[in-house]
């Protein structure tokens, strides 16, 4: 068959090329010249993949055809031929398969000419490992990189279909918990914007994210069936799988030259089968990868155990292979959940720096340019382990001694620290590092006594620095710090908030920051405004083009020019249309999507995030519940009509936030239904937090809560979707808000709270929340109301662990910030009042935070760390 194959190609048979580029064939070259390496930069796809070779001739790739007709043409073949269904007969989902194939051939026809270009070129790369993607939807933003939303929607309607009941079948990938994955999502699609060369290496999980719902006010997980109607959007290439070890033995040996080396022989090994996405730019032909692994059995069927009916043990060594990507996070509070994790973790880094050197070998020889051409970021701490990873490569299978290893590792690895809480600065112990990675633990070991004699060198006599800053953290379980390491063995640490690196500096690490000052640096994040605000907000999308124009989505600093519109009144006037016209669209998803009724007329008062304790949506709570006593106490006061909106999913083992979302249902409950406050006040939590529902709500927001305990959130990314797309922020000098309040204007910005000095100032001095407690009689009567069961049918245990928190410690101190918040948010209110003001205030809000676009983000990165450079695809 292969042989019929190429010769229909116009090509000579190779008996072991098992792969075709797909691409222009290389000139007065056969398939014996050009190299295996069948995926990015330089890709091919499997000879399994669909390919169309009635689109190919010799010496070139037949173009698409881009008319109605001829996308209609190419939906129908895709029906028949790659989803194997007949017109007369297809299903919804049949037609969203064949649509999603349609525009997939759309993005690999401009894959084929980035190929080529990375091909010739031989660029550096810039190569992004993170434990997490939150992509989205892919078949909207796909229609609109690619320009065939129209032709789909043509197409489609001749049947008649409607594109957008099409578009609501496409799968989430939950491959993600919250702002570390979005931020990966939005940094790729900027990399591709901004015609870096790159790829993204990830797990591809089998559920992800839970699903999220609630029965009785209590969050309930389900796993994320996101697969169970497969992925058009991905090649699986099983021809390419990986092979990782775990466990086992360090072998030595003498070398030839009667060096001392060492060989790992790992006791259980599994295949790592890579699952290629195509990431395009926005307004150009670039077109990048994300490339996330899927774990696999060496041996996937014991027939003698089978044969005697031992059909457990028959699969299990598929069951325990496969484990390792079937969900994401699993709960760590046991020691197999911990082993998983790290399991996870390696199998991922093992993967991708495999792939990595395999593309730096194709065109390179010199590992004395491994990073002149290859740059690796860390996102955060979970793929650190790459670099003991790639030191054993270098040193082991590469035999290269080790400072020279070294000085190759360390410049080619940047870490990017997303956090200030210590929990999450990863901890692994080193027996159970060792029992996995016995290998890469002595490794650890090595680098630490360098590193630690460094140290001395540096800061003699200086004991107790060395034990805070080295490697192991000793005690009852030693621990390997895995943000120390990723500092010592990268060549740029960097934070994501100006607030957040100086933290980091002046605390964190900042030991490390006096030892390697000219390490640390500030990449404050940012969003791509292509999905947060083109496909997320098209009318006002539109209605900013009409006064500035075209190419804005990309050159997002020019939002400033709508600044002299703040103050036009038919502007202002088409502002609050679009507003009310987003506020109506949310109000109508959720009564279809969940039964909840919205008044589109009242402020919407918006906290969408991850649940955690520092991000206080107890204190929302708070003031939500100090509103309601406020007009129960004097129903004829007048008030500004709100809906209050939450949305956010805690972690599975995390019962302190599973316990403030059922106080959040329990005071919905109530308020809801109470006749008092009809028409004036409702609380609303729409279940499954994701970028889908995160797409509806920030275009209809009013009011954005960012309210954290200052000194706690890195940065977040919300806050920044909100102002973007026109919300007001409530918030604390906490993360970027300090940046946001510093572009849009004090003026422009409800603040309330206690900044990191103070709240750092208020604990030193022995905070006591009894006292606020007992001093404040309107907080007094809120808690009292919680406690005493008024929100629990009188069940006055139920939340007891939550009041007793707050009375006992306070660990975040709401109780401190109530006061001021209560302020605020009645000044937020009483603007809202006034239309005229607040809708210049919202204006300004977008026209200000052009800054936080993503690809102000790479930018900084490319030209700061990476040292990376556009490669145009004409």
């Amino acid at each position: 068959m292969l042989e019929r194959c190429a010769a229909s190609w116009g090509v000579p048979f190779v008996e072991d090329a098992r792969t075709i580029f797909r691409g222009v064939w290389l000139p007065g070259k056969d398939l014996r010249h050009i190299p295996r390496f069948p995926s990015q930069p330089f890709a091919a796809i499997s000879i399994t993949q669909k390919a169309n070779p009635m689109k190919a001739e010799r010496g070139q790739i037949k173009p698409i055809d881009r008319t109605v007709d001829g996308f209609e043409q190419l939906l129908i073949e895709n029906l028949y031929h790659a989803h194997g269904q007949a017109l007369q007969s297809a299903t919804r989902r049949d037609i969203y398969m064949a649509l999603a194939y349609t525009v997939r051939d759309y993005l690999i026809e401009s894959w084929r000419k980035t190929n080529e270009v990375y091909y010739r070129t031989n660029p550096k790369f810039v190569y992004y490992l993170s434990a997490e993607y939150l992509p989205g939807k892919q078949l909207p933003q796909n229609l609109l990189y690619t320009g065939t939303t129209e032709l789909a929607r043509q197409a489609l309607a001749r049947h008649p279909i409607d594109l957008d009941e099409v578009c609501e079948l496409d799968a989430e990938p939950g491959l993600g918990n919250g702002g570390l994955g979005r931020l990966a999502a939005c940094f790729l699609d900027s990399l591709a914007t901004l015609s870096i060369p790159a790829v993204g290496y990830g797990i591809r999980y089998e559920f992800g994210i839970f699903e999220q719902t609630f029965e009785h006010g209590q969050q309930v997980e389900r796993p994320d069936k996101w697969l169970r109607y497969g992925n058009p959007w991905e090649f699986a290439q099983s021809d390419e799988m990986v092979e990782v070890g775990f466990g086992g033995r360090s072998e030595y040996y003498r070398d030839a030259e009667g060096n001392l080396r060492v060989h790992w022989l790992p006791a259980q090994k599994v295949l790592g089968e890579p699952c290629t996405t195509l990431v395009p730019g926005f307004g150009n032909e670039t077109v990048n990868i994300l490339r996330l692994w899927r774990a696999r059995a060496t041996e996937e069927f014991d027939l003698q155990l089978f044969d005697v009916g031992d059909y457990v043990r028959a699969v299990a060594r598929k069951v325990e292979s496969e484990n390792i990507s079937k969900v994401l996070y699993p709960n760590d509070e046991t020691i197999q959940g911990k082993y998983l994790r790290l399991q996870q973790q390696y199998f991922f880094v093992a993967c991708s720096l495999w792939d990595i050197i395999r593309r730096f070998r194709l065109r390179n020889d010199d590992w004395d340019t491994f990073p002149d051409q290859v740059a690796i970021q860390l996102n955060d701490t979970h793929p650190v382990v790459a670099i003991p990873e790639l030191m054993r490569i270098l040193i082991d299978e590469h035999q290269l001694a080790w400072d020279r290893a070294w000085d190759i590792a360390r410049r080619t690895f940047s870490y990017t620290c997303h956090t200030l809480l210590p929990e999450a600065l990863e901890r692994w112990p080193v027996d159970l590092f060792g029992s996995l990675l016995p290998r890469h633990l002595e490794i650890v070991f090595e680098i630490n006594r360098r590193f630690l004699d460094e140290v001395r060198r540096r800061f003699p006599g200086d004991e107790a620095r060395v034990a805070r800053m080295s490697l192991i953290e000793e005690g009852p379980v030693r621990q390997i710090r895995m943000a120390h390491l990723a500092t010592v063995g990268s060549s740029a640490v960097n934070g994501v908030a100006e607030l957040q690196s100086r933290l980091l500096r002046e605390r964190t690490l900042h030991d490390f920051a006096e030892m390697w000052p000219a390490r640390f640096q500030n990449k404050t994040n940012g969003v791509t405004p292509r999905r947060f605000m083109r496909l997320a907000n098209p009318q006002l999308c539109d209605l900013i083009a009409s006064k500035i124009g075209d190419g804005w989505l990309n050159d997002l600093e020019r939002l400033r020019e709508l600044e002299p519109y703040a103050d036009d009144p038919s502007f202002q006037h088409d502002w609050r249309l679009v507003k009310q016209h987003n506020k109506q669209l949310l109000a109508h998803n959720l009564l279809h999507r969940n039964g909840l009724a919205l008044d589109p007329h009242s402020l919407f008062d918006i906290m969408v995030k991850r649940l955690h304790e520092y991000k206080r949506q107890l204190l929302k709570v708070l003031h939500i519940v100090w509103l309601y006593q406020q007009v129960k106490a004097d129903p004829n006061r007048d008030i500004v009509p709100r809906t209050f909106l939450f949305g956010a999913k805690a972690a599975p083992g995390y019962r302190m936030a599973k316990l403030i979302i059922r106080l959040i249902h329990s005071v919905a409950d109530v308020v809801n239904q109470d006749h008092d406050v009809h028409g004036r006040l409702r609380v609303v939590f729409p279940p499954n937090f994701n970028v889908s529902l995160a797409e509806r709500i920030y275009p209809a927001a009013d009011l954005s809560e960012q309210i954290s305990m200052a000194g706690k959130e890195a940065s977040g990314t919300g806050n920044m979707k909100f102002a973007l797309n026109g919300a007001l922020t409530v918030g604390t000098l906490d993360g970027a808000n300090v940046e946001i309040r510093d572009l849009v204007g004090p003026e422009n910005f409800f603040l309330f709270g206690l900044t990191t000095d103070e709240v750092l100032a208020t604990k030193a001095a022995g905070y006591s929340p009894h006292e606020i407690y007992r001093s404040n009689a309107e907080l007094r009567g809120v808690i009292e109301a919680i406690a005493s069961g008024s929100f629990s049918h009188g069940d006055a245990n139920l939340f007891r662990p939550i009041v007793d928190s707050l009375m006992r410690y306070d660990e975040y101190l709401l109780l401190a910030d109530f006061a001021s918040y209560i302020e605020s948010s009645e000044q937020a209110a009483a603007a809202y009042r006034d239309a005229e003001r607040w809708t210049r205030m919202s204006i300004l809000n977008t026209a200000r935070c052009g800054f936080f676009s993503s690809d102000r983000t790479i930018r900084q990165y490319c030209e700061d760390i990476w040292h990376a450079k556009p490669v145009p695809v004409e």
